[in-house]
């Protein structure tokens, strides 16, 4: 006789034992190893909780889902209900307001993410060897939830491809996006990198760098123990102020980077620009086993180029040394002329009404064409020098 697998929910992954949620989120780094994606294991989600980042007030509200079999954690799902459509970036405010507008209550909503975190990576995370079990669990628990509670809706935005077609297989609606990434051809150096696109663009990044290198400081590279608190209080300024241009407040409180000091400094990257000793940029960046996963930016002087060589050329020289890919975050098609080629990025859906179902899915249906579309244009207009063949075409 099989034992039925138990569903939970808690309040706070604190009630999770970390060893056990990790088991689950990233069993590839038992023994000290290093976990595919930074953002699901148990520490980056409790510092968002101790930060105060997510919880009472923020509009993400923890309900961590958790399945036992026999009393053994087998699979979780980072899951909050959400009161607004802020930092998700998979954008559903337009459905929001045409289902308000149509009488419905769009909020609260059941979303399955990592907040402020546009990075794909495994959102139903469970122990090996319980793949299927955990996962359909997981699925089962979330619509369950969403139901008793006759929320409108739940979102898994951010999880991989072989999530989005299990889900799409059982009924929940897919939607595909797109982001820049920068993929690493077995480069040895930033100059082999080079060396594989046009001749133009070889000029153009070459003057890039070479303008941001001369604003008048010093750029440098900070990971571990290099990194000191001055470092997180110079790119608090800095997160500031993009985060009131971008997002009219920052999502992140200035604790967070504290506990990121303390239980994190090990899985970033920071390059910082100093000038006279006093940083005026920074850019920071997650350690994945096989992705760097750039993230935030900002500055407190303008110099020209300075973006371009702290977000993108200095996570490329870093992910060369490295082995690893770049993820470089949402938006941005000026990525493009970086070496960063367009890829599809994928969510699901579930929605209670059958009427706002429908209309959804017709919309996601044309979106998910015109985004195919998109992305093999802009790689079409990609840097990379193209074969005699492809010239003459």
């Amino acid at each position: 006789m099989e034992t039925a697998v138990e569903i939970l929910t808690h309040s706070s992954i604190a009630d999770i034992p970390a060893t056990e949620w990790d088991a689950c989120a990233c069993p590839e780094a038992t023994n000290d190893g290093r976990p595919s994606d930074p953002f699901s294991t148990h520490r980056f989600l409790l510092a968002l909780e101790q930060s105060g980042s997510v919880g009472r007030g923020t509009g993400w509200q923890p309900h961590y889902l958790a399945a036992r079999l026999d009393g053994e954690l087998i699979a979780v799902a980072p899951t909050f209900a959400k009161s607004h459509s802020q930092g998700e970036y998979v954008f559903d405010h337009n459905w929001a307001h045409a289902y308000e507008q149509a009488g419905g209550r769009y909020y609260p909503k059941l979303q399955i993410a990592v907040p402020f975190t546009p990075a794909t990576g495994r959102r139903f995370l469970t122990r090996p060897g319980h793949e299927a079990t955990g996962i359909s669990a997981l699925l089962q628990a979330a619509q369950h939830v969403s139901e008793e509670n006759r929320l409108s809706s739940f979102h898994v935005t951010f999880c991989t491809e072989a999530e989005a077609q299990i889900g799409e297989e059982i009924g929940l609606l897919r939607r595909t996006g797109q982001q820049f990434h920068w993929e690493n051809e077995g480069y040895k150096s930033f100059d082999d990198f080079l060396a594989a696109l046009s001749s133009r663009k070889r000029k153009t990044i070459r003057k890039e760098r070479a303008t941001a290198q001369a604003f008048g400081g010093e750029i440098i590279t900070l990971t571990g123990d290099q990194i000191q608190p001055e470092h997180w209080d110079a790119f608090w300024v800095f997160y500031q102020d993009t985060g009131s241009r971008k997002w009219g407040s920052p999502y992140l409180t200035r604790a967070f980077f504290d506990i990121l000091h303390e239980t994190m400094r090990d899985d970033v990257v920071l390059a910082l620009a100093s000038r006279d000793g006093i940083p005026v940029a920074g850019a920071l960046n997650f350690i994945g086993r096989e992705t760097l996963f750039g993230r935030y930016w900002g500055c407190t002087e303008f110099h020209p180029c300075l973006h371009f060589e702290l977000c993108y050329y200095q996570a490329i020289d870093y992910a060369i040394a490295h082995g690893l890919r770049v993820e470089a975050g949402a938006q941005g098609e000026h990525k493009l002329a970086r070496g960063y080629l367009p890829a599809p990025v994928h969510s699901l859906h579930w929605i209670a009404d059958p009427g706002f179902r429908d209309a959804v899915a017709r919309y996601l249906d044309a979106e998910r064409e015109a985004v195919d579309h998109e992305i093999e244009v802009l790689t079409s207009y990609g840097p990379f020098r193209r074969t005699e063949m492809e010239e003459q075409e």
